[in-house]
This record gives C-alpha cells, sequence and structure tokens, in this order.
C-alpha cells in the first residue's frame, strides 16, 4: 500500500506543471503561515506530527486523531495593516480524519482616486479560500492526507476577480518511540477557472504557487528540545535573483562562482526550527529561514530578517500562541493563535 501511494505521488508530479518560478503567478497568500507556531517554525513545517491542528493546512497527512473535535482560530497582524487569519475544525470518523478550514486576508479600505487625486470612493481588497482537509492511517506509522481549497480573489469591486482550485496531497511518517516524524507533501497544484482580466487571447491565467516540500522533526531523548527541518521549492532549484544592491555585473560575477552558487542554493531550500519544551503545556520556538533572509537584508541595515520566535502554553481549556516575524527594520509580523477542545465543554 505504502508504495502504491508513493508510486502515485511521483507520477502526480510529472502530471502537474512544475515549472513555476518561485514567488510568481496567483494565490500567493496560500504560502501564509497559518498559525503562531507555523510562523515560528519559519512559515512551513510538513513533518511535525503532533500539538497543532492548523499544520494540516500545510500537510494534510499530520491532521491525527489529537484534533478531533478541535477548533483552531489564527489571526495576524501583518505588514501595512493588513489582516489575515484562518480557523479550523477536526472531527474524527472510524479510521479517517476530516478537518475544514478557511483563510482569508483582508486588506483594509482602499480609496479608489484618478490620476489627479480625485476621490471617487472606496473598495475593499479580499483573497479567501476554503480546505476540505481528509487524512487516513495507512498502519501505526504511515499516514496519507489530501485537502481541496476552492480559492477566490476580488482587487477592484467586480473588475478584477478570480477564482480557482488547488490540491494538496501529504504522506507523513511518525516513529515515537524514536522520538522521529518526516513528512512529504506536494502543495496547491491546481488552476485558475476565471482569471483576473482577459487579453487579446481571451483568458489571461496564470500559475498557483506549486510547491514540493519535504521536512524531518527529532526530538531528544534526555533533553527538551525538538529540531526540525524543512526543505521546500524542491522542484525549482534556482531560487537566487539579482539583488537591487548589486549591478548585474557583480550577479554575474557571483553566479560564476559555482561552490558559493550551490550552497547558497541549497540553503535558500532550507527552514531550521528549534523548539524549547520543558512541558507538555509550554514551549518556546525560533527558527532561520535563509531564503528571506537573503531576499530582505538591506545593506546599512541590521535587522533579524530570516529569524522568527514565538511560544505558547495552555490556559485553563485553551492553547494560546504568539509569534513574531521581522521583515525589515520596524516592520515586524505578530501572530495570534487559540485553540481549544470542544470535549472540555462537552460539545
Amino acid at each position: 500500500m505504502s508504495l502504491r501511494i508513493s508510486i502515485y505521488l511521483w507520477l502526480i508530479m510529472f502530471v502537474f506543471p512544475v515549472s513555476v518560478q518561485a514567488g510568481t503567478g496567483v494565490f500567493q497568500f496560500l504560502d501564509l503561515p497559518v498559525s503562531s507556531k507555523m510562523a515560528a517554525l519559519g512559515g512551513k513545517n510538513v513533518s511535525l506530527t503532533e500539538g497543532d491542528i492548523n499544520f494540516a493546512f500545510v500537510n494534510p497527512s499530520l491532521l491525527n486523531k489529537t484534533a478531533d473535535n478541535v477548533i483552531g482560530l489564527n489571526m495576524t497582524n501583518y505588514l501595512a495593516d493588513i489582516k489575515f487569519g484562518s480557523a479550523v475544525y477536526g472531527k474524527s470518523i472510524g479510521k479517517n480524519m476530516f478537518a475544514l478550514g478557511v483563510q482569508y486576508v483582508d486588506y483594509g479600505v482602499i480609496k479608489e482616486t484618478t490620476e489627479f487625486n480625485e476621490i471617487l470612493g472606496e473598495f475593499t481588497p479580499l483573497d479567501f479560500s476554503m480546505s476540505l482537509i481528509f487524512r487516513r492511517e495507512i498502519n501505526k506509522k504511515f499516514a496519507v492526507g489530501a485537502t481541496l481549497k476552492p480559492v477566490y480573489s476580488s482587487y477592484y469591486k467586480d473588475a478584477y476577480t478570480s477564482f480557482g482550485a488547488a490540491i494538496d496531497l501529504g504522506v507523513s511518517y511518525n516513529n515515537p518511540e524514536k522520538y522521529f516524524s518526516a513528512g512529504l507533501v506536494l502543495r496547491n497544484m491546481g488552476m485558475q477557472f476565471k482569471g483576473y482580466y482577459k487579453n487579446e487571447n481571451g483568458q489571461h491565467y496564470e500559475p498557483l504557487p506549486f510547491d514540493i516540500a519535504v521536512g524531518m522533526t527529532k526530538k531528544l531523548a534526555h533533553a527538551p528540545l525538538r529540531f526540525s527541518v524543512t526543505l521546500h521549492n524542491l522542484h525549482d532549484w534556482n531560487l537566487t535573483y539579482i539583488d537591487n544592491n548589486e549591478s548585474l555585473y557583480d550577479y554575474e560575477v557571483r553566479d560564476m562562482i559555482p561552490e558559493f552558487k550551490f550552497i547558497d542554493n541549497v540553503f535558500r531550500h532550507a527552514i531550521i526550527g528549534v523548539e524549547f519544551l520543558p512541558s507538555k503545556n509550554f514551549y518556546l520556538s525560533a527558527s532561520y529561514n535563509h531564503r528571506r533572509t537573503r531576499e530582505l537584508t538591506m545593506i546599512g541595515f541590521k535587522s533579524l530578517a530570516g529569524f522568527a520566535f514565538g511560544g505558547g502554553l495552555k490556559i485553563s481549556k485553551f492553547h494560546v500562541g504568539f509569534s513574531s516575524t521581522q521583515f525589515q527594520v520596524g516592520n515586524y509580523s505578530y501572530q495570534f493563535s487559540v485553540s481549544t477542545s470542544l470535549n472540555e465543554f462537552k460539545l
């Protein structure tokens, strides 16, 4: 059964187009971190099998039975007064787990003006997606999952709207005796059904933010530390670009140094996270995202771009989390999460 599932996953990799350049295309909000813990671990983690129902947004096979009758709510104060968040509810039915989730981005109220700064009115851009998540155990260590995500986006009244659908497929491995888990996921496979605008060729379609990610998580047996390594965008080796701080000549010279280019590209695909777990009711997390550091570092300014920090604790019947991510000096993203089991309230 496990071999058959692996073959299906590899076939899908070749059936769906994978030539999308990272950072291009539509519905990029699908890659935003779905919870404070996810943000604190670098924005992506496909291997952590316990502690957060929200991780099923990224890898549906991580939706285990601890999420039965659990509801999770997340809200983020993002850059430029943008708000985004998510909500998810999980339910166990026999050997299967199901979850229903939503993600949204609220860009606030924007004034509509002419080129002469005459105010014509206001409009509210919005991104929205729904996640129908399914997970099934293959045996005590392996599980598979799938997510169907209808997506809707509206940026200017009825003039610039788009909708489409995406599918996630994931597999996870968990060995509690060895304090080890791993995961593989193919995310955002799909297409636009309606583009934002038309051109001379008809509807203009753009690719979704497809991603292939694999990760591993290992907890130390005799210390309250857990480490995660996530490799993302594995379908696209070259994640470098021309930095505005350097000339085209400098870029081409750097590109001719194969050792530097190889090492830099390897780490651009990697996110490293660490957790301090003194008890089941409290944790601290930190991470390093090398790609974010390389893309957001500015000459003459010191910042912690690429690093993220967070923590969480259980208060009565609720698990509460908080994270902070710096993008530039003075530009932070703050994320809040709360989850609870409705069984605690006998619902």
